[in-house]
C-alpha cells in the first residue's frame, strides 16, 4: 500500500449504517469518535471535507417510524428533518474541539453546470481558507436521484475531482473489497490493493448494507472517478474511526485504490 502520510486535503464519506444503530437512531458514541479523529486531523494542518450520509435514516427515527418510508414524498421528508438533527450533532460535538463547520447542501446538476460549479468550488476554497470543515450532502428534499440509488459514494469522488483533493477515504460498513461475498462465503478474501479498476473489479462488488441504499459497485464506481482524477481511495470499515490514523501513516488497512499514473 502506497504511503498516504503526506496528504493534506482528505475529503471523507461516511455512510447511514456507520453512524446509527440497528435500531435507525444515532451511534452517538461512534459519532463523537469520528469528529474527535477529524478535529484531530484538522489540528495536525489537514484539510478535512465530510460527506455525510444519514440524514434521512435519523429523521426517520425522530419521526418514530420503525423503518425508512417506502414513498419518495416520505423519504424526502425524513431526510429533511434528519439533515437538521446530523447539522445539530456535528455543530455540538465539532464545537467542542473548536472546529467551525459549514454545510453544503446541493445537487448533481450543480456539478455539471459550470457556472455553478465554479461558486460551489469557490465556497469550498473559502471556507477550508477560514479553517471551516465543511458537511457535505446531497439536496434530498428537493434532488430524488440519490434517495433512491445511494449515491453519496460518486458525491463524495466528485467533491474529492473538484476540490483537487489529496486522498478519499470511503468509511462503509465492511472491511473493504473482497474477491466474494464475505457474508456468503466465510473463505471470501479482503483485495488489499487495487491498482487499475476494471470489468472484474466491479463484478465482485458486493450488495449494499441493510440500512444503505447504494451498493458496493457505487463506492467502485466513486473509486473510478476519483483514481481517474489522480486521487488514491480507500475503502474501509467505518466501525473504529481511529484507524484512519493507520491508514495516514501507511499501514495496509480495507482497500486501497491506486490513483490513475501512480
Amino acid at each position: 500500500m502506497a504511503k498516504v502520510d503526506e496528504k493534506k486535503r482528505i475529503v471523507v464519506m461516511v455512510v447511514t449504517s456507520t453512524l446509527t444503530h440497528n435500531t435507525g437512531k444515532t451511534n452517538i458514541a461512534r459519532v463523537a469518535k469520528l469528529v474527535s479523529v477529524l478535529s484531530d486531523l484538522k489540528n495536525a494542518g489537514n484539510e478535512i471535507v465530510l460527506v455525510s450520509s444519514g440524514a434521512v435514516g435519523i429523521g426517520a427515527a425522530k419521526l418514530g417510524f420503525a423503518k425508512k418510508p417506502t414513498t419518495t414524498k416520505g423519504l424526502q421528508a425524513s431526510a429533511a428533518v434528519g439533515q437538521c438533527e446530523l447539522m445539530f450533532l456535528y455543530d455540538k460535538m465539532f464545537s467542542e474541539y473548536g472546529v467551525v463547520v459549514s454545510q453544503l447542501l446541493f445537487t448533481a446538476d450543480t456539478l455539471v453546470n459550470d457556472e455553478e460549479k465554479g461558486h460551489l468550488l469557490d465556497t469550498f476554497n473559502q471556507l477550508l481558507e477560514y479553517d471551516s470543515l465543511p458537511i457535505v450532502n446531497e439536496n434530498d428534499s428537493v434532488y430524488v436521484e440519490e434517495l433512491l440509488n445511494g449515491d453519496n459514494d460518486c458525491l463524495s469522488a466528485n467533491v474529492a475531482a473538484l476540490i483537487d483533493a489529496d486522498l478519499l477515504i470511503l468509511l462503509t460498513d465492511t472491511d473493504g473489497l473482497y474477491d466474494d461475498n464475505p457474508s456468503e462465503n466465510e473463505n471470501a478474501k479482503l483485495i488489499p490493493q487495487v491498482d487499475r479498476i476494471t470489468d472484474d473489479i466491479f463484478e465482485i462488488a458486493g450488495d449494499a448494507g441493510e440500512k444503505g441504499t447504494g451498493g458496493f459497485a457505487t463506492k467502485i464506481k466513486a473509486a473510478k472517478i476519483a483514481t481517474d482524477a489522480g486521487i488514491p481511495v480507500i475503502i474501509m470499515n467505518g466501525e473504529k474511526p481511529t484507524s484512519i490514523y493507520k491508514v495516514l501513516d501507511g499501514q495496509s488497512i480495507g482497500t486501497y485504490f491506486s490513483a490513475k499514473g501512480e
